[in-house]
């Protein structure tokens, strides 16, 4: 092997795990709290931040509360679009929370790349509208009039203020080195497409005036879509990802689909660049741990069930005894009294 080659496999190797672990600061998820950061110094005992990321936890302590919630959030909503899947968005305690299934370019780590930068901005945004921050609050550049004949008034959730903490605070990593290697490119688009997600689907919202609420004139403003729906859009932007690979338009490095004949993906679209394992066995090389031991589906011939779920090797039925509330009544004022009711179910496992 020659000097040049090696070097070469050496930087490669150190810029794909340097962009690999930029979720590290998804940790802060697992804190049960971070308003009680109060001072600078406790910015540098957070687990899995940069040092920049370091400094601008230093520079913005009150806003490292809705960061945390942001990441819970996105490991939240990630874990709900996920479970009926093979891999479910399992965490573990250690770096990085989901393993080392996101320091692989697949769609996987696409999905939790975009829905994180999504989770950031949305919770940042949420406190910006609800006072909790003194650095912003409502978007107060929604006034006047509109052409539908309302009036734009009350709180518009400020996203722009949002979104630009989201980028300066989760793309940090890949905009301080190796930008131009490919998972860095990945990983920079999925960010944008997870804001996107938010961006592109603000909704208005109404308040009527007038006598006995007869709507003669109403109050509007903007505001962001509920997080379920800005996961169910990724999701299926998941499940629509391209394939790319990397190329060059003048001196410019960019990402292209890897198949000539599929249309160029836009900025709201998902891209990866390797393919998944089928997560079937446990595999802790990978950081797949498997299906063994999963729930699944008997009746269902999607991916929740049985066959599938189990790769073919096949589960395990087993009765089990649960209790529900059942005939329940209301009773003035002011309670409702159940029964408790008790019935056998089947459980079905993956061998």
């Amino acid at each position: 092997m020659s000097p040049e080659y090696f070097l070469r496999s050496l930087l490669l190797i150190i810029l794909a795990t340097f962009s690999a672990n930029a979720s590290n600061w998804l940790y802060l998820a697992k804190l049960s709290s971070v308003g009680s950061i109060s001072e600078e110094e406790t910015c540098e005992k957070l687990k899995g931040l940069i040092q920049r990321q370091v400094q601008m936890c230093k520079r913005n302590l009150e806003v490292m509360d809705s960061v945390r919630r942001g990441a819970q959030l996105a490991i939240e909503e990630c874990q709900y679009q996920f479970r009926n899947r093979r891999w479910n968005c399992s965490t573990l305690d250690t770096l990085p929370v989901f393993g080392k299934v996101v320091t692989q370019g697949t769609r996987e780590a696409a999905f939790v790349y975009a829905i994180s930068s999504a989770g950031v901005a949305f919770a940042v945004t949420r406190a910006c509208s609800s006072g909790e921050l003194d650095k912003c609050g409502c978007d107060r550049t929604v006034q006047g009039g509109s052409p539908q004949g309302f009036q734009w008034s009350g709180c518009s959730d400020n996203i722009a203020y949002g979104v630009a903490f989201s980028q300066s605070f989760v793309d940090v990593r890949e905009r301080s080195k190796g930008a131009s290697s490919n998972r860095a490119l990945m990983n920079l688009h999925n960010n944008e497409a997870g804001r996107k997600a938010i961006l592109n689907n603000m909704r208005v919202e109404c308040k009527c005036h007038g006598v006995s609420g007869s709507c003669e004139f109403k109050t509007c403003w903007k505001a962001m879509p509920p997080f379920r729906k800005v996961g169910n859009i990724l999701k299926e932007k998941f499940d629509g990802a391209t394939e790319v690979e990397q190329s060059e338009i003048g001196s410019t490095k960019v990402l292209v689909p890897k198949n000539s004949q599929f249309k160029p993906h836009t900025d709201e679209d998902l891209v990866y660049l390797d393919s998944s394992p089928d997560f079937c066995d446990h595999d802790l090389k990978n950081g797949v741990l498997g299906t063994s031991g999963r729930q699944c589906n008997k009746t269902s011939k999607a991916i929740d069930g049985c066959e599938l779920m189990c790769c073919g090797r096949g589960f395990h039925t087993d009765e089990v005894e649960v209790v529900e509330r059942c005939s329940c009544k209301f009773h003035w004022c002011c309670s409702v009294k159940c029964k408790p009711c008790h019935r056998v179910v089947e459980i079905h496992t993956c061998r």
